[in-house]
């Protein structure tokens, strides 16, 4: 399973949010681009990128996020405010090794099947759930698609991954949270990525075993400290131990 190390950006400064809410962020106080390179520098493989100031349409991150996807050295996932085809080019033309798509996709399904098609393996389908129905606009519109009709609206589009994020795990226990991503993910043709849910390593051992679970976003966490990311990668890189055959 690969470990999505994330990154969430507002105002130029590493944050986490409450639900969504850019008016309550968590600030982080370290330096973007040094967190990244740590991320890479302890194992990552891959980075994921959400710019929330990108969410509201502001260009102010830009330099920084190119920074970041120049100077990382490994493919970065990146997310946020990618409202229509021009921006996602711009994006990939900048290097970006993949672009999450989740407004778009309820607002025009047939510009995200395209482009789909145009950067096969490059674009991942965000499934933000809220109290059983996706959610749009940096999680402040509730949309009349459930979830798994949404993914499976998408189930002919070489996507690259289906990143779903249970909302509700902010409040909600782990155990209700896996249920949800662990039955999209065994009704989804695309490979998930889990957000939102590794709060421990028992998370993280837990859910690498369900079936169609590819990787997992892991951000606040490790900001925390509540585990490192080597830690985190032992635990996504075991392979379980050989058992006896009984003839």
């Amino acid at each position: 399973m690969i470990l999505y190390p994330a990154i969430e950006l507002l105002n130029g400064r590493c944050v986490s949010l409450y639900r969504g809410r850019l008016e309550e962020p968590q600030v982080w106080h370290v330096d973007p681009l040094e967190k990244a390179l740590e991320f890479v520098e302890a194992g990552a493989s891959w980075l994921h990128l959400t710019d929330f100031d990108a969410v509201n349409g502001s260009e102010g991150n830009t330099d920084l996020v190119v920074d970041i996807i120049r100077q990382a050295g490994v493919p970065v996932q990146l997310a946020g405010g990618m409202r229509s085809r021009d921006r996602v080019a711009q994006w990939i033309d900048r290097g970006a090794g993949r672009i999450v798509l989740g407004t778009l996709a309820t607002r025009d399904p047939a510009a995200v099947k395209g482009l789909a098609h145009l950067y096969p393996d490059q674009i991942v389908l965000a499934v933000d759930v809220w109290q059983d129905a996706v959610v749009a606009e940096g999680w402040r519109t509730k949309t009349a698609f459930a979830p798994a009709d949404f993914i499976t609206a998408f189930e002919d589009c070489p996507l690259a991954g289906v990143i779903v994020t249970d909302i509700d795990s902010d409040i909600a226990d782990a155990d209700a949270s896996l249920g949800l991503i662990s039955g999209l993910a065994d009704m989804s043709r695309t490979p998930v990525i889990a957000s939102g849910l590794v709060r421990s390593l028992d998370d993280l051992a837990r859910l690498k075993y369900v079936r169609n679970v590819a990787g997992a976003v892991v951000g606040r966490a490790l900001f925390r400290h509540s585990f490192s990311l080597g830690e985190a990668l032992d635990v996504a890189e075991a392979v379980p131990e050989p058992t006896a055959e009984f003839i």
